[in-house]
């Protein structure tokens, strides 16, 4: 499988492909410090910096699998969930790429804090979007918990599959359900990502997490990836003058080990298709 990664990072879906034996294409980041570290580990990989000035449409057809952690604090309840009149709402962007590269699959990632922000508009509009554009859609609540982590880090992954119109259909056209058939099962769908959901895996998942092999992570927020799942040689590379910057990366990377599960699932599948 190849791979393509926009709001890169430090790389969480990078690893993650890497895990799997996947070729990481290209990846996408605009900071300094995640730039570092994504050429750093993925030297061969096509490096882009600013997601809005990119024309993608030579990768198109190339790219098997397109992920991508949009920016979340429009959206997430420690900012100031100002949504789509923030800058860093860039869910736009990432659509445009998948429209000019066309892949298969599309990962997506954003806070649980999508899901209810303005009554779900974003959250819709991601699906709307999606399956406007040729894909099957399914949004799934992952924590971390859910994979003993030792904190819940609730997130939303929304997982596309093409169904095969994309390629002959232009952007934005769509003949098969109405807007109020659309906005009703979407509707369904956000109903259904309850809280319950995330209590099932928090408290006892994190006291059996302490057992297995996230307790050899540190905790201190100078070394606090092992929490969120990332290897402290990921950003073996940092020095002094990047602590910070260093912290804020981790608090802004996905969990490497959830996208792992949604890859192995991406590729039992294909496996079932050939």
């Amino acid at each position: 499988m190849r791979h393509g990664s926009l709001f890169s990072g430090i790389g969480g879906f990078d690893l993650a492909a890497e895990w799997m034996g996947w070729e990481n294409i290209f990846h996408c980041e605009w900071n300094p410090f995640g730039r570092r570290v994504l050429h750093h580990y993925w030297p061969k990989a096509i490096s882009y910096e600013d997601v809005t000035n990119i024309d993608f449409r030579c990768h198109r057809g190339s790219i098997d699998i397109l992920t991508g952690g949009f920016p979340c604090q429009p959206y997430s309840s420690a900012g100031k969930r100002r949504g789509k009149e923030d800058e860093r709402h860039l869910w736009p962007e990432m659509l445009r790429a998948i429209r000019e590269i066309k892949p298969q699959w599309v990962v997506g990632e954003n806070v649980r804090g999508l899901v209810n922000w303005n009554g779900g508009l974003v959250f819709d509009e991601v699906q709307l979007d999606l399956e406007a554009e040729g894909y099957e859609v399914q949004p799934f609540l992952l924590p971390a918990a859910g994979l003993n982590a030792p904190h819940r880090r609730n997130r939303i992954w929304f997982v596309a599959h093409s169904n095969g119109s994309n390629d002959r259909r232009e952007p934005g056209e769509d003949e098969s359900k109405s807007g109020e058939e659309w906005v009703q099962e979407r509707h369904e769908v956000r109903q259904s990502i309850e809280p319950s959901e995330v209590r099932n895996a928090t408290n006892s998942r994190i006291d059996r997490g302490r057992e297995n092999q996230w307790e050899k992570f540190p905790t201190k927020p100078a070394l606090c990836g092992g929490d969120d799942g990332l290897p402290r040689e990921l950003d073996g590379i940092t020095f002094s003058k990047w602590r910070n910057e260093s912290i804020k990366a981790y608090g802004n990377a996905i969990v490497p080990q959830v996208a792992l599960q949604i890859f192995k699932a991406i590729s039992q599948y294909e496996a079932k298709e050939v």
